[in-house]
């Protein structure tokens, strides 16, 4: 199913179809501040081995990341000193990844990780989505990993194309326009100094 949302202004109604998906243990594809998205319920573990059966990756041991609707949300799920706490204050809402510590209230499947990836991206749909939820989504870029960054098809950015590919296999793609083919920059939080793991489209100097 494809479902029209527009990022200037959000129809509620929309977000809430869109929300009842993810509770009842839906996957669901929408735009972010970078690459299209995978998205379920954190809390839903059905909903998370879904997402990484879909994507290749072993629950246990690949690593997983979570979007949230605001600071106040992450210090939930993440535990945050006061340097992790400055910079992303600096950085987000943005198109970043924070590796930090994992938090004790996390969902139970990643109850044996150190560690978590954060974001909280600067797009209204996703995390207005978020919001209405009351959970973290997990979240996974459509992006193949296997192909390379000039290979990369029409899918990442178009949500009709999007769509065509994943129909099968998610029940809703959330059409919030074109979106961007980088991926997030990922910067480790979780010692000091921090370290830049990948380049993306967001710019930072540690």
């Amino acid at each position: 199913m494809l479902l029209k949302i527009y990022p200037d202004n959000p129809n509620r109604k929309d977000l809430d179809r869109a929300a009842d998906i993810l509770r009842d243990g839906g996957l669901v594809i929408y735009p972010t501040d970078t690459l299209y998205a995978i998205g379920c319920d954190a809390f839903n573990v059905r909903a998370v081995e879904r997402i990484c059966r879909i994507k290749g990756i072993d629950p246990q041991k690949g690593k997983l990341s979570i979007v949230c609707h605001d600071l106040s949300e992450a210090g939930a799920y993440t535990r945050i000193d006061n340097a992790a706490f400055k910079l992303m204050k600096q950085l987000l809402p943005g198109p970043f990844t924070l590796i930090l510590p994992a938090g004790a209230d996390l969902p139970r499947i990643y109850k044996s990780r150190r560690e978590v990836g954060l974001r909280i991206p600067d797009n209204p749909i996703a995390c207005e989505l978020v919001r209405t939820l009351g959970n973290p989504m997990l979240t996974m870029s459509v992006r193949d990993p296997s192909a390379a960054d000039d290979e990369e098809p029409e899918y990442l950015t178009d949500p009709e194309l999007i769509h065509e590919k994943y129909d099968s296999r998610v029940d809703l793609v959330i059409d919030g326009g074109i979106g961007d083919n980088q991926s997030s920059t990922v910067i480790d939080c979780t010692a000091t100094p921090f370290t830049l793991v990948r380049q993306g489209k967001g710019l930072v100097e540690l």
